[in-house]
C-alpha cells in the first residue's frame, strides 16, 4: 500500500495537491486527525486490496491536533507500515498574494496580518519539512506544473499515456458537449443526408464513410486537423491535463461528424495516445425520421 502525508504551508497548494493525487486513484481524506492516522492505516491494511494508494492531508487547520502528528508517525512506523511525506512550500510573497486574491484569511492570522500567520506556520512545519520525502516549491508553479510534477512522483502511467482523450461525434441541432474542450464544425462538407441511397446509413458505415472521404476538402481538414492535435496533445500533457474532449459536430450528428471522428480516432490511436470515441447524436435522426 502507497501511504502519502500531504501537508505544509496553507496557501502552498495542498488542496491541488490531493484533487491530482485523487486523479491519480488514491482514497483521500482531508484534514484528518493525527491521532487518527495508525488506526485509519490500519483499517486501509486490511481492505483485502480494495485499498492500496493513500493520500490524507494533515495541517496546522487540526489545531493541537497537529502536535500529535510526531507520535502518530512513529506508531505507523513501528507497525511496519511505511509512508511518504510530500511537503507543499511557496515564498510568503506569493503566499500572501494568494491570500489576498483569495480574501481568505490565514488560520493562524484571523484578527491579525497574514505575514505573521505565515512566518509562525513555518516554524511549526520546521521539523515535519525535513522529514518529508519530497518538497515541491509552488512558488512559480501553475496548477498544470504542479500536477505533471505530482504525475511523475506518484502516477504511475508513462508521460504519454497520462492524457485521455475522448473524440465525440455531435449534431449542432441537439447542442454542443458542454465538457467540450475543442470543437469542430464540418458542415462546410457535402452532406451524405442528400444522397437517397446514403440517407439511410450512418458514418460508421463504409458508403457513407467512403463518400465523406473522397471529397479534396475532407483529405485537407483532416490532415490540418490531425497535424493541430500533434501539436496540442503534447502541451496538453506538459501542462498536467488528464482529460481532453474533442469534439466534431455536423448538423444531426449521423453522417459527416460520424465519419470525421471515426477517422480522427484512427489517427490518433496510431499514435498510441489513450483514445475513446463516442457518437452522441447517432440515433437522434432515426427517432426524428433522420430529421
Amino acid at each position: 500500500m502507497r501511504f502519502v502525508i500531504v501537508t505544509g504551508l496553507s496557501g502552498a497548494g495542498r488542496s491541488q495537491a490531493i484533487n491530482n493525487l485523487e486523479d491519480l486513484g488514491y482514497f483521500c481524506v482531508d484534514n484528518l486527525p493525527p491521532k487518527l492516522i495508525s488506526k485509519f492505516a490500519e483499517a486501509c491494511s486490511q481492505s483485502d486490496g480494495k485499498i492500496d494508494k493513500v493520500a490524507l492531508v494533515i495541517d496546522i487547520r487540526g489545531g493541537k491536533f497537529f502536535d500529535d502528528l510526531f507520535a502518530s508517525l512513529s506508531e505507523l512506523k513501528d507497525e511496519g507500515i511505511e509512508y511518504e511525506i510530500l511537503f507543499l512550500d511557496a515564498s510568503s510573497s506569493v503566499l500572501i498574494k494568494r491570500y489576498k486574491e483569495s480574501r481568505r484569511s490565514h488560520p493562524l492570522s484571523k484578527d491579525g496580518r497574514i505575514i505573521k500567520g505565515i512566518e509562525e506556520e513555518r516554524i511549526r512545519l520546521k521539523d515535519i519539512k525535513e522529514k518529508a520525502t519530497h518538497v515541491i516549491d509552488t512558488t512559480n508553479l501553475t496548477n498544470g506544473k504542479l500536477k505533471t510534477m505530482i504525475n511523475k512522483i506518484y502516477g504511475e502511467c508513462e508521460e504519454d499515456k497520462c492524457l485521455t482523450i475522448s473524440i465525440v461525434s455531435f449534431g449542432f441541432k441537439y447542442g454542443i458537449p458542454m465538457d467540450s474542450d475543442l470543437v469542430f464544425d464540418v458542415r462546410f462538407l457535402p452532406n451524405p443526408y442528400y444522397i437517397p441511397e446514403l440517407k439511410k446509413f450512418s458514418g460508421n458505415d463504409a458508403p457513407v464513410y467512403n463518400y465523406v472521404m473522397e471529397f479534396g476538402e475532407t483529405k485537407e481538414f483532416v490532415k490540418k486537423l490531425a497535424d493541430m492535435l500533434n501539436f496540442l496533445i503534447p502541451n496538453y500533457i506538459k501542462e498536467g491535463k488528464s482529460q481532453l474532449i474533442v469534439s466534431i459536430g455536423c448538423t444531426g450528428g449521423r453522417h459527416r461528424s460520424v465519419a470525421i471522428a471515426n477517422r480522427i480516432f484512427e489517427i490518433l490511436e496510431e499514435k498510441n495516445y489513450i483514445v475513446n470515441i463516442e457518437h452522441r447524436d447517432l440515433g437522434e435522426d432515426v427517432k426524428g425520421g433522420f430529421r
